[in-house]
């Protein structure tokens, strides 16, 4: 009879605690740096917490806070989410240059194709050449976004040698050394801090793609900007990732842990991409109405540039070889997944 009356109590025990499990709901904080009209708030990361709150049953909910709401300064996010100050960040791990020198293959020069095909490729080499360089968090998404073009204040870029004594923001290290090698001085800046920097002169110019170029203000204080050839691969690009507290995840039931995976991986890094990518398209017809004047960089003075910069290649290869790893061997596989989902 005490065995039966002691089975039927833990047969309750367990009942309530996965009745209590079913009904657990999670809220996440997410947190980020872009504006509350920009591309990251209103078309990725509002749609991505819709998206789990849906297959969570609305279990899982988010309060998304753009602009830094919570505080910190943007090359803080990524320690934010690691150490659970916050649930989910979205940032550009190269406002940390140097601490995930791996993932920077994609920001090299004239590695990246579309935004789309580029954040595929990102994310399988981040989940298989480069994982332990996102290990302390939940990895939901990489992604790159579109061209980058170099907006001026005062003369247009039409040249390698009009580079030449321009003080130009760079959104990551790869950019600015590739800036360095066209003639410019780069200055690194947070995307935040470039209408200020503008406005007072600090920097001439900016290296920003058209899809966040309208919330900064930059059809407003640039006047020129040049794009790149889009039949050539992009002068640059940026490595954007999305993160999760590892211990906010590992506390969750293992079917809200599900949902998380479900919108985690490949397709949502892809989705990410190509979204960036698709805002180029608005935010270019924003900037040519408002009297910004747009040349097209084409592809012969573009291969003068890409001479000029191939040394970077070896350079991050180098710098990955004195830290342990085959850098040549992680180049070739960066290029080839690049390749692989380039149609």
């Amino acid at each position: 009879m005490k065995q039966t009356l002691s089975l039927l109590a833990a047969a309750i025990v367990g009942a309530s605690a996965s009745l209590n499990a079913a009904a657990q709901e999670v809220t996440l904080k997410v947190h980020h740096w872009g504006s509350p009209k920009s591309p990251q708030h209103v078309s990725m990361l509002v749609p991505w917490c819709e998206k789990v709150a849906k297959d969570s049953n609305n279990r899982i909910k988010c309060d998304v806070f753009p602009s830094m709401q919570l505080g910190g300064s943007p090359p803080q996010l990524y320690d934010q989410a690691k150490d659970g100050v916050v649930d989910v960040i979205f940032t550009i791990p190269g406002y940390t240059a140097g601490r995930f020198p791996l993932i920077e293959a994609f920001e090299l020069p004239f590695m990246a194709t579309t935004p789309e095909a580029t954040s595929r490729a990102a994310w399988e080499f981040a989940s298989t050449h480069a994982k332990d360089e996102f290990k302390e968090t939940k990895l939901i998404a990489v992604n790159v976004n579109g061209p980058c073009n170099v907006y001026t204040v005062k003369q247009p870029v039409r040249t390698q040698a009009d580079f030449k004594g321009l003080k130009l923001r760079a959104p990551n290290r790869q950019t600015s050394s590739m800036l360095a090698m066209l003639g410019a001085t780069p200055v690194g800046m947070p995307l935040p801090g470039i209408p200020e920097g503008l406005s007072k002169g600090v920097i001439d110019g900016a290296i920003v793609p058209y899809e966040i170029a309208p919330s900064i203000k930059l059809d407003e204080l640039t006047k020129f900007v040049a794009e790149t050839d889009r039949t050539q691969p992009a002068m640059c690009a940026t490595i954007f990732a999305t993160a999760m507290n590892l211990a906010k995840y590992q506390s969750m039931p293992a079917d809200l842990r599900a949902v998380i995976d479900r919108n985690s991986g490949l397709e949502t890094s892809a989705m990410f991409g190509r979204t960036q990518g698709d805002a180029d398209v608005p935010a270019r017809k924003k900037i040519a109405e408002a009297g910004v004047k747009i040349n097209v960089i084409p592809a012969d003075e573009l291969n003068r540039w890409r001479k000029a910069t191939d040394a970077l290649d070896d350079q991050w290869a180098a710098a990955i070889t004195a830290k342990g790893q085959d850098g040549k061997a992680l180049l070739q596989a960066a290029r080839d997944l690049v390749k692989k989902h380039t149609k």
